[in-house]
């Protein structure tokens, strides 16, 4: 309910310990990264422990947050942090398609309403999309100047399908996603205008984040270019 929402903070002890132990392993392993390694986990601890957590139950555009804050800024801090990817330039589209099933599975209406029954389920969900989007994230940030054009096509495949998605939720016409009927309108929000504000949070920003990171492969793919030419 909204007047008990700000003393909704979780503090399960084992996610607690769970999320601390994989940040000390992380800053243990890269100490030369450990200001965004620290920072990311610091972002995850926060998706999942903060009010927002508990607002995810009644809103489904707090569930869409929360994932957006997860695969678009922790992973990309954490994943950015982890040493570069040794593998060939194929090795982005595993994760592109590994990213990409996870998000749409988890947002079709029957696995996601699922979600709610099941706590293996529930945690199946945040481990598969935070896990593959942390992966996709190291290998759009730390591939090697040669794996630019792959992962500049692999990001793009990325940000098209969650742009897809996104907007195939905004634009439909009914709720998909039941758990939610009932819970939206004592927040001010009919159930297809909470729908409608997830998939915009997943439309809008998931296309700028992927940008950027277009941007900087395309950026070292030109640098990559350049330098047979200045040698000549």
């Amino acid at each position: 309910m909204p007047g008990a929402l700000l003393d909704r903070w979780n503090g399960d002890p084992i996610l607690i310990a769970f999320l601390v132990a994989l940040a000390a392993l992380h800053l243990w392993h890269v100490p030369e990264r450990r200001g965004a390694a620290a920072l990311g986990w610091a972002v995850a601890a926060f998706a999942f422990l903060s009010p927002l957590c508990a607002l995810s139950v009644s809103l489904f555009s707090a569930r869409v947050g929360q994932h957006m804050i997860l695969v678009l800024v922790a992973a990309p801090l954490i994943g950015g942090a982890l040493p570069p990817p040794s593998g060939r330039h194929g090795a982005i589209w595993p994760s592109v398609i590994a990213f990409s099933a996870a998000l749409w599975l988890w947002h079709m209406p029957v696995p996601y309403d699922a979600t709610f029954r099941s706590v293996p389920l529930y945690w199946a969900m945040h481990v598969s999309l935070f896990g593959s989007a942390i992966w996709l994230w190291r290998q759009l940030l730390g591939h090697r100047p040669d794996a630019a054009f792959a992962s500049l096509a692999g990001g793009t495949v990325a940000s098209v399908l969650m742009g897809l998605l996104g907007a195939v939720i905004a634009l439909s016409g009914h709720p998909l996603y039941l758990w939610h009927v009932s819970l939206t309108e004592v927040w001010g929000l009919s159930p297809l205008a909470d729908q409608q504000l997830g998939g915009i949070l997943m439309w809008v920003p998931g296309c700028l984040f992927f940008l950027w990171a277009a941007m900087r492969s395309l950026a070292l793919l030109w640098t990559t270019l350049e330098q047979p030419v200045r040698a000549r």
